[in-house]
Parts: C-alpha cells; sequence; structure tokens
C-alpha cells in the first residue's frame, strides 16, 4: 500500500477511533456530559493531534518537516492578526444580518457576560480567552489541516480541502445525539453545520498555506468558537441554533469565495518545510 494512502487511512481510523470511543464512553458508561469542557479535554480535543502523531512518527514515519509547528509570529505577524481579530468581524457582520433581517434587536448589553461587565470589556476578556486557548485546538489543526488535508489527494488541493471540511464535519455527529448540542430538526442542523465545516476548512487552510504554521489556523479555530459561535448564539438565543449557523456562515461563505476567486489560495512551499522535501498543496 502506497506510504500516503496507508497514513490517510491509519488517521482517519484512529481519529475517529480515538473520539467517538471517548465521547460514548462518557456519556453512557460514566455519565458525564460532553459540554463540561474537562470531558472534551480528556477524551475528544487532542485525538486528531494524537492520530497525526502516530501516523508521522510510526505508520509512515515521513517525520514532522511539514507539520508547520515552527510560530513564524514575527514574520507573520499579519495574517496572526487576521486569525485572532476575524472571527470578531465575522460576528459583526453576521450580527449586522440579523439586525437587518429582524431577527435581533440590537443590545450591546447582551454581550455583558458577567455583572457589571460592560460589553466592550467582556469582549476584550473573550479575544484573551482565544489565545489562551489555541493550544487545545492545535490538538485538531494538527490533524485536519496540517495532516489531512495534505494527504487526502494532494493533486487537486481545493478538492482535498472540501473533503478535509467535510471528514471533519462527520467527526463531530455524535455531539447532535450525546447532548453536547441539540437541533430542532437534526438532519437540516447536521446540513447546515456540515456547509460550516466545509468553509471555515477553506479559510484555515488559507492560514495554514500562507503562514507556514498550524498556530494560525489553531487561532482562527479558538476564535471561530469562541468569539463567532458564541456572540451570535448570545444574540439569537440557544434555542435558534440553525438560525446562529446560518447568521455565521454568511460571513464565512463571502470570505471563502473571496480568497477562491481572487487567486489567494495559490500553491506555495510553507517557509518551514525543506526544499528536498515535496511541497505542500494548497487550495486553488
Amino acid at each position: 500500500m502506497e506510504s500516503r494512502t496507508k497514513g490517510v487511512i491509519a488517521f482517519i481510523a484512529l481519529s475517529f477511533g480515538l473520539a467517538w470511543a471517548g465521547m460514548f464512553a462518557a456519556v453512557l458508561l460514566f455519565d458525564l456530559s460532553l459540554v463540561n469542557p474537562l470531558v472534551q479535554l480528556a477524551g475528544i480535543a487532542f485525538t486528531p493531534a494524537i492520530a497525526a502523531f502516530i501516523c508521522r512518527k510510526w505508520v509512515t514515519r515521513e517525520g514532522f518537516a511539514d507539520a508547520g509547528m515552527r510560530p513564524r509570529l514575527r514574520e507573520q505577524w499579519r495574517l496572526y492578526l487576521a486569525a485572532w481579530l476575524g472571527p470578531l468581524g465575522f460576528a459583526a457582520a453576521a450580527l449586522a444580518v440579523a439586525v437587518a433581517l429582524g431577527l435581533w434587536d440590537f443590545d450591546p448589553a447582551a454581550f455583558e457576560l458577567l455583572p457589571g461587565l460592560p460589553a466592550w470589556a467582556s469582549i476584550a476578556i473573550l479575544l484573551v480567552v482565544v489565545i489562551v486557548l489555541t493550544p487545545i485546538y492545535w490538538g485538531e489543526e494538527f490533524g485536519w489541516t496540517s495532516y489531512l488535508r495534505l494527504r487526502l489527494v494532494p493533486e487537486r488541493p481545493l478538492l482535498s480541502t472540501l473533503l478535509t471540511g467535510l471528514i471533519w464535519a462527520v467527526w463531530h455527529y455524535p455531539l447532535a445525539f450525546l447532548g453536547y448540542i441539540e437541533f430542532e430538526n437534526v438532519t437540516l442542523g447536521l446540513a447546515i453545520w456540515t456547509v460550516s465545516f466545509l468553509f471555515q476548512e477553506v479559510i484555515l487552510s488559507w492560514l495554514r498555506i500562507a503562514s507556514g504554521s498550524v498556530w494560525t489556523a489553531s487561532l482562527a479555530h479558538a476564535g471561530n468558537n469562541m468569539v463567532l459561535a458564541l456572540l451570535v448564539g448570545i444574540a439569537v438565543g440557544e434555542d435558534r441554533v440553525n438560525t446562529g449557523a446560518l447568521l455565521g456562515l454568511v460571513p464565512m461563505v463571502a470570505v471563502a469565495a473571496w480568497l477562491l476567486l481572487s487567486g489567494r489560495l495559490t500553491a506555495d512551499r510553507p517557509a518551514d518545510v525543506p526544499l528536498e522535501r515535496e511541497p505542500v498543496a494548497a487550495v486553488r
């Protein structure tokens, strides 16, 4: 079996097997809630990274030259800034759409997350939390964007990106049946969720390739969860999960389309990959 194919199969089996076993065991055997961050950390968050590490180290023995582990913060600070503040911009755009459609009456007080703390301070704290939590979201990005996406269909990078987004979405599906998230219409909810993952993966892949580092994608992933999803969810209400997801999709679709149509997603070699190694595929 070709080494790349062997690695892809092993990665998918390990990432799904470890994460799904952890999810179902936590809920069905130990009666724990997947909403609990400690449960997520113990059984789910780092399973893609563990799978990628095992594949790189022992299954294919290809090493870590294209893993993008160098932060490259000084060279790529603009992309880090975009990854950090981008989800806040997405949230502002999504909320503007909500106001325009009559889905939310503009009320900054809704974002006063702690008593006596103004909305701007609450959002500032969220932005700090995003930085703190970035290493946790690295647990997914090291697997999905910095391993699987590079290997699925390297000769067709856009297809590889979309397939990674699809697999990433399916990996999350048990959460809709184990109490983590409740959709009024599960089929519709999972469909919207899947589309969201596809467009997120386009943006995360661009950050990973453009910066040459997995850490930009990890930072943006943390922001999508802790800023975009949270602020939009607060505005539209927890009982309108699908509405919130659709609102969040609006700016993501716009940015992903801009990246694709403007040609900013071109094949390139991240700066931390030696020249003798095969170039990493990017989105076209």
